[in-house]
């Protein structure tokens, strides 16, 4: 069941990494047992690398991200990000979501879900203070959380991209 809905437009790559930090205060607020799953879609080149480097930016992440195409996947940990969110429980007071790890995964190379099965424990999808943005997650679909979000990257134009994001 789609939630929202969120079309954006970008006309560099500096804005798209803008976006992602924009983003992640969205995705931030919603309060989970589990993982932060982001699942990116679109061509080769479309800019969900792009995308991933501006979340991590916005993490505060010093590391150079590149795509895991032959690792597979990536561990950044995350020390310096903390977000107050409210909670929407009986008590409505402040509360801290803390993220410890973003998990960058390429799953490209993969010729289905079993194959990411042996590479993404369980244990990192469950775990709330994990953040795993899965680059070709159409590849591997039939295994991503029920609640995920998903975000779709269209190539317009050299430097332009249509960005959907769905929840």
């Amino acid at each position: 069941m789609i939630k929202y809905i969120m079309i954006y437009v970008t006309k560099s790559p500096k804005e798209t990494q803008e976006l992602a930090g924009f983003l992640l205060g969205k995705f931030s607020k919603i309060i989970s047992k589990k993982a932060l799953v982001v699942a990116l879609e679109g061509e080769l080149g479309a800019g969900k690398t792009t995308l991933v480097q501006g979340l991590a930016k916005a993490l505060k992440i010093k590391a150079k991200i590149k795509s895991p195409t032959f690792t597979l996947i990536k561990n950044y940990p995350i020390t310096n990000y903390e977000l107050r969110i409210r909670k929407v429980i009986r008590n409505p007071q402040s509360a801290i979501r803390k993220f410890n790890n973003l998990y960058h995964l390429d799953c490209y190379r993969l010729r289905d879900h079993k194959d990411l099965e042996i590479l993404c424990s369980k244990e990192i999808l469950n775990d709330p203070r994990n953040i795993v943005l899965i680059e070709w997650s159409d590849r591997v679909k039939k295994i991503l959380p029920k609640k995920h979000i998903k975000i779709h990257i269209d190539h317009i134009d050299k430097n332009v991209r249509k960005i959907e994001v769905k929840s």
